[in-house]
């Protein structure tokens, strides 16, 4: 108790923010080279003029066809600010689990690569991450200073730092999202709404009225009914079946799927799949449809306004039905990391220094082409956006101190985002990141079982009381009890 309270006390202290992958190949050094965009690297240095081209892989919609001239904008920008240009390589939605996982294990060229508490701490034990502990305080000053003490503590694996955390809503907050036309029509009770049984009634009353065809539920294979663990730390374990109850505190690990909150969520959501109320093509479906008559989110109050322009719908109304909470992996839900083998290193942290601190640049990575994707309402400061296809996530890219308000969001959105982080109810693990260096093969395995299952329970495509026990089984023998014995012993090495 006494690290966590130690911990926790420097969050109270601290405030975080707001939620909205690289090594080029050939010849070059730290220094230099010209890397073009398929990531081919020509001879020369920066020192003779020749401006490098970073790699950025990171997660997204389809790319529009303006994609290339606002990149080239920023490039512009950027090139004379700190003689550095981007490649921005997005991997859908979709495709990024398995785009990522390619590029890591095959050592494909990058520089920079967008990475979360589900992915990060494996891809650190695989060495494909530089340790930047001692390299982003002397190459990247301002962006040290900036990011808090405590947000660079939860980065951390084995007390070293792997990426730069993206400062915005560490904690997590989860959001029903409707679409306030079917609210109208039949008359939902927003207030009442609590709980994932709340809904029932709801969905259905939105099924008899608008037909056989209409699903008020519409989910994807990647993330199903999104929220569904969030009572649950997965110790950035990022894997969602392992965890310990975030109010626990004896911090016991436990297989999540058959604890009965989780399997009564899974029940109803398996019965909504049956009755026409989910999509039927939920675990296949690879990206979701515009306009969603409801959608569930971690976000953040003014959220709506976005997610408005993105669905094109009038008006979204949000419902807060969980947190504020901190874990951990709360913390390592947004970070970008640099390829051990970059020959640009230095580079990398220059231009994620920029993009933290650069409020110009930040908003362009955010919100696309000046003038065609958003204008300018109040200078950097306030923006409003007039095309939907933009398509990085904010949240992946930076911070948002220094992001601009949508114009329609609240003035203060981002006081409330930080109040939201300071009201935060700490997880019984807070500050505990499992270290799997000696357990790689059991992770490794373990998450092929997970994501064999994973799409048909979190989409209630098949009966979780014939899936579960398959699931436990299948993990057992890939390894989970080893998991969960190292993960309790380090647990109570940690809380002494």
């Amino acid at each position: 108790m006494k690290k966590r309270g130690k911990f926790f006390s420097m969050f109270g202290t601290v405030i975080l923010l707001m939620s909205m992958l690289a090594a080029c190949g050939g010849g070059g050094s730290d220094t230099g080279g010209t890397t073009d965009s398929s990531g081919q690297t020509d001879n020369g240095s920066a020192n003779s003029g020749e401006v490098p081209t970073l790699v950025w892989w990171t997660i997204g919609g389809q790319v529009p066809s303006n994609f290339d001239k606002a990149v080239e904008a920023m490039n512009e920008y950027t090139a004379e600010k700190i003689g550095v240009k981007i490649d921005i390589r997005v991997a859908s939605w979709a495709d990024w689990d398995t785009k990522i996982n390619t590029i890591v294990n095959t050592g494909e060229p990058f520089d920079i690569m967008f990475t979360n508490s589900g992915k990060y701490n494996q891809q650190v034990s695989m060495g494909a991450f530089a340790d930047l502990t001692d390299l982003v305080q002397s190459e990247s000053p301002e962006l040290y200073k900036f990011i808090p003490e405590t947000v660079w503590d939860g980065a951390k694996i084995g007390g070293k730092i792997y990426s730069v955390p993206t400062y915005k809503d560490s904690s997590l907050t989860q959001y029903w999202i409707f679409d306030d036309t079917y609210v109208q029509k039949y008359g939902i009770d927003l207030n009442s709404i609590k709980t994932l049984s709340d809904l029932d009634k709801p969905f259905r009353d939105m099924k008899a009225g608008e037909g056989k065809s209409y699903y008020p539920l519409s989910l994807t294979q990647g993330d199903g009914f999104p929220g569904l663990f969030n009572g649950y730390d997965d110790l950035t374990l990022g894997l969602q079946p392992i965890g310990v109850k975030v109010d626990d505190e004896s911090r016991k690990v436990v297989f999540t799927l058959n604890q009965p909150d989780i399997m009564e969520n899974l029940t109803l959501l398996h019965q909504w799949y049956q009755d026409g109320i989910v999509n039927p093509d939920a675990p296949t479906r690879g990206e979701a449809e515009k306009a969603r008559p409801f959608f569930s989110a971690q976000a953040f109050p003014g959220a709506e306004a976005n997610y408005q322009i993105n669905e094109g719908v009038e008006k979204y109304d949000m419902v807060q039905v969980f947190g504020p909470l901190y874990t951990t992996s709360t913390i390592q839900g947004s970070l970008n990391a640099i390829s051990a083998n970059s020959k640009y290193k230095n580079e990398a942290l220059k231009y994620l220094e920029l993009v933290n601190t650069d409020p110009k640049l930040r908003n362009m990575l955010a919100f696309g082409e000046l003038g065609v994707d958003y204008n300018s309402v109040d200078g950097e400061k306030v923006i409003e956006r007039v095309s939907d296809t933009w398509p990085l996530a904010a949240y992946t890219q930076g911070t948002f101190f220094n992001l601009a308000v949508t114009k329609g969001a609240p003035e203060d959105q981002w006081e409330q985002v930080r109040k939201l982080n300071e009201e935060a109810t700490p997880s019984s693990t807070l500050g505990f990141a499992l270290d799997i260096s000696n357990l790689t093969t059991e992770v490794a395995n373990t998450k092929a079982v997970w994501d064999k299952y994973k799409a048909e329970l979190i989409t209630g495509a098949s009966d979780p009381a014939v899936i579960v026990p398959k699931v436990e089984a299948e993990m057992k023998a890939a390894g989970m009890d080893t998991i969960v014995q190292a993960a309790q012993e380090q647990i109570e090495a940690y809380f002494k």
